[in-house]
């Protein structure tokens, strides 16, 4: 726990110090962010806030992790496995971001051109953990505590598309000063308890090392925000929360730890599709929700504040729902 603790200070020392670093850099390279004509009006006075500061925590969260490579004594590398996975996704990300800003534009990769990239990288990670015995085919269900078995293939091609839809959820999520940063935090601290429980060292304290990069990188994204994560952080960060699950072989807790990532893509859904069915009427004022409440008069800071609230309550849930299987 003391080597947790650690860590986790560590990194957000380091990540405080990068911040202050990293955002003068950032503006110098005029790698502002580009707001969307189609978003909340009074968002436009973001337009030019420095963008790609995902790179804040991924770089801390990498410093950490190797620098307690030397410490192992296990023979578990499934940290390294969802460090590098997710790292791919930021990659995707960090492509995204700097054709956006290279064109001054707020649509980089197209969609097609991200989701192929997206199931690739997903294919590659599920096959990697099948390959080193990190992940079965059977689909463990929380609070009932029984193993349901899945042909491999078709456990596979589910698998593949879970992630995409939490990575890009995560991705949505990211649309209000610190919510999506807020919320992953206490969906780390989840999988870190669930970590400790089952022993594993290295995937406990690439938790802590994130946990420790994203409070610092709270510093800088908290209302009004001085620099935004961008895709490199966001997809970044979808990569974290799905190769956690996965490697701990419960990719159906997601439903529950990520209930603000699901509820902001639900209403997405929801609203395009009954927008087409009625041919211009909405359900919301404005998707992914988090902007319905900005236009019902909440304030950036309640949205956070609310979604954290509701994220830590579904984790505590969660890990009520686990706590048999260890």
């Amino acid at each position: 726990m003391l080597r947790i603790l650690i860590t986790l200070l560590v990194s957000f020392v380091l990540g405080v110090v990068a911040g202050r670093i990293l955002l003068p850099v950032l503006r110098a390279l005029k790698a502002g962010q580009s707001i969307r004509e189609i978003g909340p009006s009074w968002h436009r006075s973001k337009n030019g806030t420095p963008t790609m500061g995902g790179i804040l925590f991924i770089v801390t969260a990498l410093a950490c992790v190797v620098a307690a490579i030397p410490a192992m004594r296990e023979g578990d590398l499934s940290y390294l496995y969802v460090y590098g996975f997710a790292l791919i996704f930021g990659i995707i990300g960090f492509l995204d971001d700097f054709i956006s800003v290279k064109y001054k534009r707020n649509l980089g990769l197209t969609a097609l051109q991200k989701a192929a990239l997206q199931l690739a990288v997903a294919a590659c990670y599920l096959l990697l953990l099948r390959y080193t015995n990190h992940l079965s085919s059977e689909l463990y269900i929380p609070f009932v505590g029984v193993s349901i078995e899945i042909p491999w293939v078709v456990y596979l091609i589910f698998a593949m598309f879970v992630i995409v839809g939490c990575v890009n959820a995560v991705n949505l999520t990211d649309g209000v000063d610190g919510l999506a940063v807020g919320v992953t935090i206490p969906v780390l601290v989840f999988f870190l308890a669930v970590s400790l429980a089952a022993g594993l060292t290295g995937l406990s304290l690439l938790c802590a090392a994130l946990i420790g990069g994203l409070l610092a990188f709270l510093v800088y994204n908290f209302h009004p925000a001085k620099m935004f994560m961008g895709d490199t952080g966001s997809l970044f960060l979808g990569g974290v929360v799905c190769g956690l699950a996965f490697a701990l072989d419960m990719p159906l807790v997601l439903i529950l730890v990520g209930l603000v990532y699901l509820i902001e893509t639900v209403s997405v859904i929801l609203q395009v599709s009954y927008f087409k069915l009625t041919h211009g009427k909405r359900i919301f004022k404005m998707t992914p929700i988090h902007h319905h409440f900005e236009m019902c008069g909440w304030s950036e800071v309640k949205i956070f504040c609310v979604a954290v609230g509701l994220t830590a309550a579904a984790c505590l849930i969660a890990w009520l729902g686990v706590m048999g299987r260890y």
